[in-house]
Parts: structure tokens; C-alpha cells; sequence
């Protein structure tokens, strides 16, 4: 008899180490059912506007990429000729470029 145990013990520990596990860095299946959002992310090109500074006495500064430009100043060989309460203006030579605060925000209003 404690050898049948045994054996019906030995089964049964064989049978569930078989078993395998899942890998915990996978996602869980759920999140197959879910839509796929990469497509709907725009991946953003060139600089990014992140602050505009406009003070009492004529001060005009813009943060860009994380660097402080004040207006004159120079960013990425480009100078900032314009700054206004959500957009700032650089000018390398004959290009312009308009950077603006919440870009996404302003493209949704505009539909």
C-alpha cells in the first residue's frame, strides 16, 4: 500500500512539473484584445517647444529640447527672432520655423 503511494505520489509530482509556466514579461493576453496605439502615435520631428518665459522689461526666453534660448540667441545654429505667449519663431538664414506649446492640442482644434 505505501508503496503504491509512493508511486501515485511520484505520478502526480512528474505530471505537474510537466506542466510548463508563463513567462511573467509577456503581456497578458488581454492585451490582444486591445486596440493597436502605435499607429495612432506621431513621432515628433525636429525641436520642441516646452516653455515661454515673457517678463516685465522686455525679457523673452523659450525653453527648447531642455536648453534656455533667449530671443537673439542662437539653437541649433538657428536664431529666436519671435516669441510669443505659445510660440516661439527661429530663423536659420531664409528658414523659418515655428514651434509651438502643445502642438497636439492645436492640431485637434483645428478639425
Amino acid at each position: 500500500m505505501k508503496r503504491t503511494l509512493c508511486l501515485c505520489l511520484l505520478m502526480l509530482n512528474s505530471v505537474a512539473s510537466a506542466q510548463t509556466l508563463a513567462d511573467p514579461t509577456q503581456p497578458p493576453p488581454e492585451s490582444r484584445l486591445l486596440p493597436n496605439v502605435e499607429a495612432d502615435v506621431q513621432v515628433t520631428q525636429g525641436p520642441v517647444l516646452q516653455s515661454v518665459l515673457i517678463g516685465s522689461g522686455g525679457r523673452e526666453v523659450a525653453v527648447i529640447d531642455g536648453q534656455t534660448v533667449r530671443k537673439g540667441e542662437k539653437f541649433n545654429g538657428a536664431t529666436l527672432i519671435k516669441v510669443s505667449k505659445n510660440q516661439v519663431v527661429l530663423q536659420n538664414g531664409r528658414d523659418k520655423q515655428i514651434l509651438t506649446l502643445f502642438p497636439e492640442v492645436a492640431k485637434k482644434a483645428a478639425h
